[in-house]
């Protein structure tokens, strides 16, 4: 097994391992939200709110980490000195708090404008109205926190540690727990484990940064020249991320419209999403941040082929898992949306679009964790623009599939619209990539997916009589999925199975 292989795949692992205990803890987190919430008022005010300092997260925070910081301090960690890499980290450090600090500010102020922009559903309901304002207001220094959160991991992850960040998240989530079981109903005890979540992730990160060598220094040369590098790649990254936004936005606004959608479509769509994200955030996401750091530096240092190579195996590998994952989400929606959240305020009507939602969701699932790999790449060879092109060419097809598809279809067809749009930007990025630096395995890849699409819809036909025939368990039908498929991907001779199971097994031994 090729060293740079292993890498990803163990890196992958931590992350992945990381983000299970997260993602465990986040369906407990909107198991209670759910329950008592349900998809009412108080639910789409906290959703709403929530999202605008989660914005500026990917905004100012994991974007720019992945688009600039990494590439360039991983460049830097290999061609530099120490004192050098640590001397810019101070200045990244200082410049991010003089930035965050301002936008926390400009937040704080400008909420009742924000609030109105992104949920104009909520305009006729005075009370909605006002408590989506205190609570954006409330959370939005969670803002400086996760921005100086995204920094510690940017270092960390350039200098190859990813437990630390890792685990970050998985605090968050608990600290809500904790509040909210405190505060039984409180609405403000969610708003308030944010920020306390804030605080001890970031708190967690500095004895890691410490032993690796950082030391916090005030600076005056803001205009160092990696900082400049690192602003021309976060430039393009930051119009990227708003087109991104603005897709987020929009399925707010139109969400927020239930004379249209129905009620409760921003809730339902929140928790549609947070499932969708639960194998999208193991592996897809996972494989992505392991993989950058390497390509990165493969780009830099090793030539295209092993850049391909390494490109290949991370498609390959998010293929084998997100396809199954995919089926296996459309089919029991039902099950695991009524398993999760029903109880208490969250009643069969809130599992009806919920579950309806999920399903369109997943049809995009493989396409969202090939945009991550893909995107990646163009960072690692410090392209940002083509990624914003790019995306912003889908925001316009998913604002045009909205429009079609939200009358029939009503909040379903807001899921179907992201998942089309996802599919179209994951396609015409591996096309503008293969384009830039030359055939990319594309046979092999397309090979692939073809056996792994054929194991995973024998897979979908056991769990469907597994699920609704025979009606198992779904803590049952789960274990028989995955078993099933396993098998089938032998059957179909699906390569990346062995050589996946062949690396773990490797990985435990080692």
């Amino acid at each position: 097994m090729s060293s740079v292989k292993k890498h990803i795949i163990k890196s992958a692992g931590i992350i992945g391992f990381a983000t299970v205990i997260s993602r465990i803890l986040g369906f407990l987190r909107d198991i209670l939200i759910a329950k008592f919430f349900g998809t009412g008022s108080y639910a789409q005010a906290f959703v709403v709110a929530f999202r605008i300092p989660n914005m500026l997260r990917d905004l100012i925070g994991e974007g720019a980490t992945n688009a600039a910081f990494v590439p360039v301090l991983s460049e830097y960690s290999v061609t530099k000195k120490k004192e050098e890499f640590w001397h810019l980290a101070n200045v990244l450090l200082n410049a991010g708090l003089i930035v965050l600090t301002g936008l926390v500010l400009l937040g704080i102020l400008l909420a009742p404008v924000i609030v109105r922009l992104i949920a104009p559903g909520f305009i006729n309901d005075v009370e909605k109205l006002n408590l989506t304002i205190y609570l954006t207001r409330f959370m939005f220094p969670y803002v400086l926190l996760v921005g100086l959160l995204a920094y510690s991991m940017g270092i960390l992850n350039s200098l190859k540690h990813f437990s630390a960040p890792a685990f970050a998240p998985a605090i968050l989530n608990l600290t809500i727990i904790i509040c909210a079981l405190f505060r039984q109903g409180s609405v403000s005890a969610l708003a308030t484990g944010v920020l306390i979540g804030g605080v001890i992730q970031l708190a967690i990160q500095i004895p890691v940064l410490s032993a690796k060598g950082f030391s916090f220094s005030f600076v005056s040369d803001l205009y160092h020249p990696a900082v400049k590098k690192i602003g021309r790649l976060l430039i393009p990254r930051i119009f990227g991320s708003c087109v991104y936004q603005i897709n987020i936005f929009i399925n707010t606004m139109l969400a927020s419209l239930a004379h249209i959608v129905g009620e409760g479509g921003v809730a339902a769509l929140y928790y549609a999403n947070r499932i969708f994200q639960f194998p999208l955030a193991i592996f897809g996401i996972a494989v992505a941040q392991a993989a950058l750091p390497t390509m990165s530096r493969e780009a830099l240092e090793s030539g295209l082929d092993r850049f391909k190579e390494t490109l290949s195996f991370s498609l390959r590998s998010v293929n084998f898992v997100m396809l199954p994952a995919s089926m296996g989400l459309m089919i029991l929606a039902r099950p695991i949306t009524s398993a999760l959240f029903e109880r208490g305020q969250f009643d069969r009507y809130s599992t009806f679009i919920t579950q309806d939602a999920l399903v369109f969701y997943s049809i995009g699932l493989f396409s969202y964790a090939g945009i991550k790999i893909l995107v990646s790449c163009f960072y690692s060879l410090k392209d940002t623009l083509t990624p914003v092109k790019i995306a912003s060419v889908s925001l316009v097809l998913n604002i045009v599939l909205n429009i079609i598809f939200m009358f029939p279809l009503k909040i379903s067809g807001l899921a179907l619209a992201t998942s089309l749009s996802g599919s179209f930007n994951f396609f015409l990025l591996f096309y503008i990539l293969r384009k830039k630096i030359g055939a990319l395995d594309g046979y092999r890849i397309c090979g692939s997916f073809i056996k792994v699409l054929m194991a995973s819809l024998a897979m979908a036909v056991i769990i469907y009589f597994s699920a609704f025939k025979m009606n198992f368990n779904l803590f049952i039908v789960i274990p028989i999925g995955m078993m099933s498929y396993i098998f089938a991907a032998f059957i179909f001779d699906v390569k990346e199975a062995k050589e996946f199971l062949r690396q773990i097994w490797v990985l435990k031994r080692s």
